[in-house]
């Protein structure tokens, strides 16, 4: 892990987010630091999607404020939360299968001369760059011309990290990355998670399963029926606790 120096990337404060009658987010705090790997744990329904959603510009909330390396900011799109360095690798990936890897790296970012209406792509500046920006993060491909389609869900999840490091992300969002995945391919992306923060960048870790968590995070903040539960330190709690505390089971 990167030292987790106590500076805040990302601050939400008081977050309401109402659909209807339904009170999704009941006044949520939650902060990201810098050098930190933080889960964000909850059961099914909890709200720990809306919240993230709410960061990430899909949904406006009713009420609350986010704070962005200290200063306010308004997320209104997908596309603001990009602009603000804010990137996120949903549980499904925002992968097409039958592109290349390289494709996929930088696709709506693609290097090339303009000419008139055509542009030229610098294809083979391209999968360098790609194979080599992977390889920064210790992901080994057998060619960046691979069709993604033809890769394991370890390695496409290793794409969509480290197109996120490569872009300069300032957070990575990571959406139940390992959900699906076989005991070897998830070995794999918690180590990808590993190395991602050791090379500086924070990681909200969204995910249920506890003894992923535990390995990986430096802190943990938990989520029940719309409200926060609390945010504990590495160490400060067990995995029983910890499952104990998303089910309501236990009070800390």
């Amino acid at each position: 892990m990167s030292e987790v120096n106590g500076q805040p990337v990302v601050e939400m404060k008081n977050i309401v987010k109402r659909f209807g009658t339904v009170e999704a987010l009941r006044g949520v705090d939650f902060t990201v630091h810098k050098g930190e790997v933080q889960a964000l744990l909850g059961d099914n329904g909890a709200g720990k999607s809306t919240l993230i959603k709410v960061l990430t510009g899909v949904h406006a909330p009713t009420s609350g404020e986010i704070i962005l390396d200290g200063q306010p900011v308004k997320i209104n799109s997908p596309a603001d939360a990009r602009a603000l360095g804010i990137e996120t690798c949903y549980q499904d990936l925002a992968l097409v299968p039958l592109m290349s890897i390289w494709r996929n790296f930088f696709l709506g970012r693609e290097l090339g001369t303009q000419l008139g209406p055509i542009k030229w792509l610098a294809r083979k500046e391209m999968a360098e760059q790609t194979r080599a920006a992977l390889h920064g993060i210790g992901i080994e491909i057998r060619s960046a011309e691979d069709k993604v389609g033809k890769l394991s869900g370890g390695e496409r999840q290793s794409i969509a990290i480290g197109r996120a490091i490569h872009f300069g992300a300032k957070l990575l969002i990571l959406d139940e990355p390992t959900s699906a995945l076989s005991v070897a391919e998830t070995r794999k992306v918690l180590t990808y998670i590993t190395n991602a923060n050791e090379r500086g960048l924070p990681v909200i870790f969204i995910t249920h399963n506890v003894n992923h968590v535990y390995e990986v995070s430096d802190s943990y903040t938990i989520i029940r029926h719309g409200e926060k539960v609390g945010t504990y330190q590495k160490g400060e709690l067990t995995q029983e606790d910890i499952a104990d505390l998303i089910t309501g089971a236990r009070e800390k």
